[in-house]
C-alpha cells in the first residue's frame, strides 16, 4: 500500500486519537494527520477550527450540521467512527458534494452482549444484590431467568438481528418490529413479526435498536409505554430521545416496570437523578460500543471509509 503524502486528515474523535493501534494504522495510509491530542470535546467554532484546511476527517460524536459544513469548503470526505449517524446532517453533506465513509453493524456483538448482560442483571437483581452485600447485608433476592422469556426487539437491523440469534440460544420467544420486512431472517430463526403495540403488550423484555430520526424520535411516549406488561423490563442501548424518560421514571415508581436499563439518554450526561438512582434503573454511560474488539472494528471501518466513501444520501434511514 502506497502512503498518501498529500491528503490532509483530521481526527476529531478523542478515543480514536488516543488509541495506539488505530493511530499507527491511519499513519500507515496518510502522512499528514492531525489528531485531537488535547483530548477536548470539539463543537461549534472549535470543531470548525480543528477541521479547517483538511481534506478528510474522522468524527465520532461531533455534530456536523449545515452551519458547520458550509464553513469547511476543503473538507471532502468524512469517515464515521461508530455506527450512529444522527450527529451528521446527511442531506447537507450530500448537497455540498462531500462523501461519507460509514459501515453499519461493526459494533453489533458488543451491543448485543451488553443488552443480554443488562437483562440478566435486572431479572436477577444483580445491582441490588451487590449494594446489599456492600452495605453489610446478606439475604436472598428472588429473581427470574432470561431463558424462556418473551423478548421484543424494536428495530431488527444489524444489532437487532445479532441479538435475536443470541436470544434464541436461551430458548427465548423472540418478537420483532421493524418498518422493513425481514421475512427470510424471521423464518430462518423462528422470530415472530409483530406490530409495535402488540409487541409491547406481549413481551417480558422490550429492547430498542433504532436510529434516531424524525420517524423514531419519541417512538415510545407515555401512552405507548403504558401498553407494556406490568412487571416487564425496557432496555435502550440505541439512542437517547427514543423514549419518554419522565414516563419511565413514573412507571418504575409505581411498579408497572420491573426494571429499565439505559445506555443512552436524551441529554448526556443525564441529570434526572431521581430516575438514575431508582433501585430498578440500570444507567450506563454510553458504553455499548466500548469493547476493545468493537473499538478496533469501528476505527478500522472509519479508516477504510476515508478511501471508500459514498454519497451520504445512500445512508439515509440507517445508523446502527
Amino acid at each position: 500500500m502506497t502512503r498518501d503524502t498529500t491528503t490532509r486528515v483530521a481526527v476529531a474523535s478523542r478515543s480514536f486519537s488516543r488509541h495506539p493501534i488505530l493511530r499507527a494504522e491511519l499513519l500507515e495510509r496518510y502522512e499528514h494527520v492531525t489528531f485531537n491530542d488535547a483530548g477536548v470535546s470539539l463543537a461549534g467554532e472549535a470543531l470548525i477550527e480543528f477541521l479547517a484546511e483538511h481534506d478528510k476527517a474522522i468524527t465520532a460524536l461531533e455534530k456536523l450540521d449545515e452551519a458547520i459544513l458550509v464553513r469547511l469548503p476543503e473538507l471532502k470526505v468524512v469517515g464515521k467512527y461508530g455506527v450512529g449517524l444522527d450527529m451528521i446532517d446527511l442531506a447537507a453533506l450530500g448537497r455540498m458534494g462531500k462523501k461519507l465513509g460509514w459501515t453499519g453493524g461493526v459494533n453489533k456483538r458488543s451491543v448485543s452482549e451488553l443488552v443480554i448482560s443488562a437483562a440478566i442483571a435486572l431479572l436477577r437483581h444483580v445491582p441490588q444484590g451487590n449494594a446489599l452485600v456492600r452495605d453489610g447485608g446478606w439475604r436472598q433476592l428472588m429473581g427470574r431467568q432470561l431463558s424462556q422469556r418473551s423478548v421484543g426487539i424494536v428495530g431488527c437491523g444489524h444489532v437487532g438481528k445479532d441479538l435475536a440469534v443470541l436470544l434464541k440460544a436461551f430458548g427465548c420467544r423472540v418478537l420483532a418490529h421493524d418498518i422493513q420486512d425481514f421475512a427470510d431472517f424471521y423464518a430462518t430463526h423462528g422470530i415472530e413479526k409483530m406490530g409495535l403495540d402488540a409487541l409491547l403488550a406481549e413481551a417480558d423484555i422490550v429492547t430498542l435498536h433504532l436510529p434516531l430520526d424524525g420517524s423514531t424520535r419519541n417512538i415510545l411516549p407515555a401512552d405507548k409505554l403504558g401498553l407494556m406488561r406490568r412487571g416487564s423490563i425496557l432496555i435502550n442501548m440505541a439512542r437517547g430521545g427514543l423514549v419518554d424518560e419522565a414516563a419511565i421514571k413514573a412507571m418504575l415508581a409505581d411498579g408497572h416496570l420491573a426494571g429499565a436499563a439505559f445506555d443512552v439518554f436524551a441529554e448526556e450526561p443525564p441529570v434526572d437523578f431521581d430516575l438514575l438512582r431508582h433501585p430498578n434503573m440500570l444507567a450506563l454511560p454510553h458504553i455499548g460500543g466500548s469493547a476493545e474488539e468493537a473499538v478496533l472494528a469501528m476505527g478500522r471501518a472509519a479508516i477504510a471509509g476515508l478511501d471508500n466513501a459514498r454519497d451520504p444520501l445512500d445512508f439515509v434511514g440507517q445508523g446502527g
